[in-house]
């Protein structure tokens, strides 16, 4: 009996949230597991949804994930909103006009060249080509970028590269949002107009996301951190909503929305406050992909799939090479800038989920499994193509890649010397005595043994640093002496001129009232008897 029929007898709250828990830890332990075999954590994510999906355990029913479908929106929204950051006019600007031509043609290289193949070749309909050329243009930045902090690459290569990652995914999604339009007209039937208003649709959305773009600029003055996040949220997922109510791609619109924020305001850190809540959206959306990859049409993909795989390599070197060598770029960018743009997932899953809704369902299910299976690929051999090209290109320092091969080799042996090392570890804080071993009284023979190891454990531990400030005590110790004599002998002169001094003669003894009164009488009296 599979294990989804056990959430048959559970409430629907209680099979919503255990569904999320599953989801969720699967996704971590799996990626836990892809990170092992140095792989990223996207693999794990979708592998994490084939082995819990209906093809391997089965161990959430059909109908949860697929009331789960707007978690894709949500994700497609929020990665659109942070590509919206790199439309800013201001570094469009200050990059030129040679990067952006170089990414133009990277991508769209890649994208003709699928088209062409998949219409000429395999005769697909004009739809699923062109949305599976429009995909084939996305990539995934995150394989690249990882190899270069992980070697410290540097350089014009790695500045070219990163320039040219960034501005990628924009120029995915404009050609995608564009072969959507068109392929959501071929596919209602009627006259130009009918077809045309997908393209009229989205240049509406547009329109009113850059309205509400100066609107939330204007909202989010003087807010609280916490306030900001949730208002942004709540403009990405009104976008996301009314595009989901039109049955347009919500890409453009959200797109919109972030490059408005950004060249009103000029402020880039609401988008790392809106990246620290993405990461639970993106671990659902990649292990539902995971889930919906068919693996049974997974083998009738067979040529299509290996076709496009190696046709968009194919695309992105000679579209990377055509782009430096018109804009003059150097020949090690000429040469090797294609190997390090190999890598995808992220937005082109996504994409291709969209395009399953567009496209009839055998077509859409096909692009699906070729997207999700090729992606896998794709993120196994895109960090050993961006570190070929870093290598060849000159970018990583040859110290750095010495270091990392002499760690790499040595890391076989890592865990014996961290045993070896709790070991002694573990010897020296035995022979350590106890707190109440160290406060029980020693007899007068241990104390003098105590105090001799203590005194040669000093002596053995002494370095220029402790040398130095022992000098710096005893030279304070000899100023205190100093003024310690100085303060005793100005207090024996006090004492001894005290003792010099004559001593003051005594103030004359009060004479009393009554004294005084018969004193006065007395003379009275003797001056009368005179008269």
């Amino acid at each position: 009996m599979p294990i989804s029929s056990a959430f048959s007898s559970i409430s629907p709250e209680a099979q919503a949230l255990l569904a999320l828990a599953t989801l969720w830890m699967s996704g971590f332990l799996m990626s836990r597991v892809s990170k092992v075999f140095g792989l990223p954590n996207v693999t794990g994510y979708i592998l994490a949804g084939v082995v819990i999906g209906p093809y391997c355990l089965n161990i959430l029913p059909q109908s949860i994930t697929s009331s789960m479908s707007f978690v894709t929106d949500a994700a497609l929204a929020m990665i659109a909103f942070g590509v919206g950051r790199y439309l800013d006019l201001e570094m469009l600007r200050t990059q030129g006009r040679r990067i952006i031509l170089l990414t133009i043609m990277e991508s769209l290289s890649a994208a003709f060249l699928v088209t062409l193949a998949m219409l000429t070749v395999f005769r697909m309909p004009l739809s699923s080509a062109l949305l599976l050329g429009a995909i084939g243009s996305a990539t995934a930045p995150a394989s690249s970028l990882m190899t270069i902090r992980q070697y410290k690459a540097k350089g014009p290569f790695v500045n070219t590269l990163i320039q040219v990652v960034a501005m990628d995914d924009a120029v995915a999604l404009l050609a995608f949002s564009i072969c959507a339009a068109i392929a959501s007209g071929r596919e209602q039937t009627g006259n130009w107009m009918t077809m045309l208003e997908p393209v009229l649709i989205n240049i509406g959305v547009l329109l009113v996301c850059y309205v509400l773009g100066r609107f939330l600029c204007a909202v989010l003055q003087g807010r609280s951190p916490d306030h900001r996040i949730v208002l942004t949220c709540t403009f990405i997922f009104l976008v996301a909503g009314l595009c989901a109510m039109l049955s347009v791609s919500p890409l453009l619109g959200c797109m919109m929305l972030g490059a408005t924020y950004v060249n009103v305001t000029g402020d880039k850190s609401l988008f790392k406050q809106v990246s620290r809540i993405t990461p639970p959206i993106n671990i659902l959306f990649f292990v539902l992909s995971g889930m919906r990859l068919d693996l049974v049409s997974l083998s009738s993909v067979g040529i299509i799939g290996v076709a496009y795989f190696a046709i968009r390599i194919l695309g992105k070197y000679f579209g990377a090479w055509a782009g430096s060598r018109l804009i003059g770029a150097q020949k090690e960018i000429q040469k090797y800038l294609g190997f390090a743009l190999i890598p995808q997932a992220g937005v082109s899953i996504g994409l291709a989920v969209l395009a399953q809704r567009i496209l009839p369902e055998e077509s859409g299910i096909l692009i699906n499994t070729i997207i999700l299976s090729s992606s896998v690929l794709y993120e196994m051999i895109g960090p050993l193509s961006a570190k070929y090209a870093l290598i060849k290109s000159g970018a990583i320092p040859a110290s750095q890649l010495s270091a990392s091969t002499s760690a790499a080799k040595s890391r076989s042996s890592g865990n014996a010397a961290a045993a070896q090392k709790s070991k002694s570890e573990s010897r020296k804080n035995a022979a350590l005595p106890s707190a109440a071993e160290k406060s029980r009284p020693l007899p007068a023979v241990d104390q003098k043994k105590k105090k001799a190891s203590t005194s040669d454990l000093k002596f053995s531990e002494v370095t220029e640093p402790s040398v130095s400030r022992k000098k710096a005590d005893r030279k304070a110790e000899r100023k205190d002496t100093g003024a310690k004599k100085e303060t005793s002998k100005k207090n024996s002169e006090k004492k001894h001129s005290k003792k010099n001094q004559p001593t003051p003669a005594a103030p004359p003894a009060p004479v009393s009232t009554l004294t005084h009164l018969r004193q006065h009488f007395v003379r009275e009296s003797s001056e009368t008897a005179r008269k």
